[in-house]
Parts: structure tokens; sequence; C-alpha cells
């Protein structure tokens, strides 16, 4: 398995025959850093929750007409939602689901709570039993897959402290943690924030996965 960080939560997923896709939303594409055209081949692209950061309406149609065989996978809000901009979504908000190569689970995670008048319905998705996309989310639904592989960890939010992502990642105790929801921080202040994550993380034997750039990756 390979994952590639796309700025913020915008994770690509890849093995030997599939792609699926995670989150494309604005703060990936604002400043000309990443192209929707970047996207090629995929099967699958998976929206968490219905915000702007995790989805980027314009720039997920121009994914979807590159990639035509690509399904579009969220849960009924969303599904909701995007069928008044004409783009046809999968319900898929629990259970199990093939897509290729791929086993995905889908789960309820409620969002995090925030300053707004509506809350969007936040699912979790677990690929192959290895890799976690909580959205955002630290919820006991999330904690109960502790011990997954990976992690993408939400490291920074106005809905969390530096506190809150240390003890919910100590919870998961996974082996590596893929930082996401940091893409609107300057440059010095994610690598500050970086080293501190890996040095703590490192003395819970967690190895958290330097991914600041636009297409860093890892593999496993």
């Amino acid at each position: 398995m390979r994952i590639s960080k796309y700025i913020h939560s915008c994770l690509l997923i890849e093995n030997e025959a599939d792609k699926i896709l995670f989150d494309p939303g604005l703060f990936s594409f604002v400043e000309g850093k990443v192209k929707p055209s970047l996207f090629t081949d995929l099967s699958a692209i998976i929206l968490t929750h219905n915000h702007p950061d995790h989805i980027d309406t314009d720039s997920l149609k121009e994914i979807i007409n590159n990639n035509p065989n690509a399904v579009v996978l969220a849960n009924t809000e969303i599904k909701n939602k995007l069928a008044e901009k004409e783009i046809a979504v999968e319900a898929f908000e629990t259970g199990e689901h093939r897509v290729g190569n791929f086993n995905i689970e889908a789960f309820d995670a409620p969002h995090e709570k925030i300053l707004a008048d509506e809350i969007p319905q936040n699912t979790a998705y677990v690929i192959d039993n290895v890799f976690v996309h909580p959205g955002d989310s630290l919820a006991e639904s999330v904690v109960k897959r502790s011990g997954t592989k990976i992690l993408a960890l939400p490291t920074m939010a106005p809905w969390e402290t530096e506190l809150q992502t240390f003890d919910f990642a100590k919870k998961m105790s996974p082996q590596y943690v893929v930082p996401i929801h940091d893409g609107y921080a300057k440059e010095f202040f994610l690598e500050s924030r970086y080293e501190n994550f890996q040095k703590f993380l490192k003395r819970e034997n967690i190895e958290f996965q330097w991914m600041n750039k636009a297409g860093d990756f890892f593999e496993i």
C-alpha cells in the first residue's frame, strides 16, 4: 500500500491495481499546488463529510470527468447535497464495500463540535483493515478500531487541541501516523508541530510520517 498526501485531508491510497482518493477539498487546490488533473485512473473517490475543506465541488467535478470509471462513495447527507450539483454519489456509510482489490469498511464517526448552526454527518473509513481515515472525528467509534496499522490523524483543527490529538493517537495505538487536517498552517508552524508530534509519538512507539509537501508519500 502506498499513501500519498495532497495537502490537508486529501490522500491517495494505492495498491498494485487500484487507487482511492479521499477528501479532495478546497485547501488542496486553492493555491494551485495541486491540480485536479493530477488524479487519474481512480477506482473510487471517498468523501468523509460535507465541508468545503473536504469537498471542493468544482475540483470534484473535474476529477470525476477525468475518471469516468471511478465510483464516488459517501454518506447520505453528502449524496443528497451533491445531487443538487448533479454529482452522482453511491451512499456508503456503514458495512463493507469492495472496490477492485480494496476492501472498505464504513462506520459512523460523529464530527467534533464546532461553532456552527449545523454539524455535518461524518463517516470514517477503514481500508483493508490496515488504514483508517476518521474524517473530522476523534469519536469512540473510531477508537474501537485501535490497533489499525495506519492512522490518518487530524493534527490541528478549531475543534481539537494538541493534547487531544496526542491522546487520541495514543488510544488508537497505530504503528504509523499520517498527519491530516493541517492544510491551512504556515510552513514554519507546520514543521514545528510535526517535530513535536514526531518526538512524543516516538515515545509511544508510533512512527510519525513527515508529509508536509504535496505529493509526499510512504509505503508499507
